[in-house]
């Protein structure tokens, strides 16, 4: 029988825009495959696209899976969908599931799965105290604190989001490649919308990151996760730890932690 790290374990990051997979293999993430997140999707659907995502990943089956899903209405589709894929077990992130982290929070079950499975990981993989920006289609924040409890976090308008909601709102603004300008003043209105967008994001968080420290009481490290994260870590005057697959990694601890 194969010891818990031996197995090959898939994690499954379900987000609002996109959706993340990682096959673990003895302990080790051997390939990743990202897909959209759609609005509807059935559990045959989702059957077919991780037959397709395997399959290209080209690392082997995978025995249990670990779930984290912040879209309500996809969750139980997708559990469904695992449980038929993986003929072992299949872990969701949520009440129930041993994480090891002790939350400050008001109420822990609204933070989300994703917020989770990053502070275990960055927990491991960078101690404590810690903070965690996670990029997407919002903008999160996670503190660990000195004595590795997660002891809240931020929750803000992601940089695309933000991007979005001004070319949808005024009828003259176009949507913008997400990239900074060569300068912060802008001198037409794509510049001076990407100025506003991409650098008031660089801004928001370098301003945060002064107020979580100065709250803390001390400087901490941070790790910038998600979509544009080295792009972001260049920008950004903090120095900041580049981490595109923590919150897979944080998956497969949470796995690990539960599996029987």
């Amino acid at each position: 029988m194969r010891e818990r790290g031996e197995k090959n374990v898939l994690a499954v990051d379900v987000g609002n825009t996109a959706t993340r997979l990682g096959l673990f293999v003895a302990g080790e993430l051997a390939g990743t495959f990202e897909l959209t997140t759609p609005e509807r999707v059935t559990a045959d659907e989702v059957r077919l696209q991780l037959t397709q995502a395997l399959s290209a990943m080209g690392a082997g089956s995978p025995q249990d899976a670990v779930l984290a899903c912040v879209v309500p209405s996809l969750a139980d589709v997708w559990r469904r969908a695992l449980a038929v894929s993986c003929p072992g077990r299949t872990f969701v992130v949520g009440p129930g599931l041993k994480t090891g982290v002790r939350m400050r929070y008001d109420d822990p079950s609204e933070v989300g799965a994703d917020r989770v499975a990053d502070v275990v990981a960055a927990r491991a993989d960078y101690g404590a105290p810690v903070v965690v920006v996670d990029l997407g289609t919002t903008t999160n924040f996670e503190v660990v604190d000195a004595d590795g409890a997660f002891a809240g976090g931020i929750i803000a308008p992601g940089v695309a989001l933000g991007a979005r909601a001004l070319a949808a709102a005024a009828a003259r603004l176009p949507m913008i490649e997400l990239r900074a300008p060569a300068a912060v003043i802008g001198r037409n209105t794509r510049d001076a919308m990407r100025s506003g967008v991409v650098l008031g994001e660089v801004a928001r968080i370098d301003g945060l990151l002064d107020a979580i420290a100065g709250e803390l009481g001390a400087e901490t490290p941070v790790v910038l996760t998600g979509d544009g994260a080295s792009a972001m870590a260049a920008l950004i005057r903090h120095e900041a730890h580049v981490d595109d697959t923590l919150t897979l990694r944080g998956l497969w601890l949470l796995w690990q932690a539960n599996a029987r």
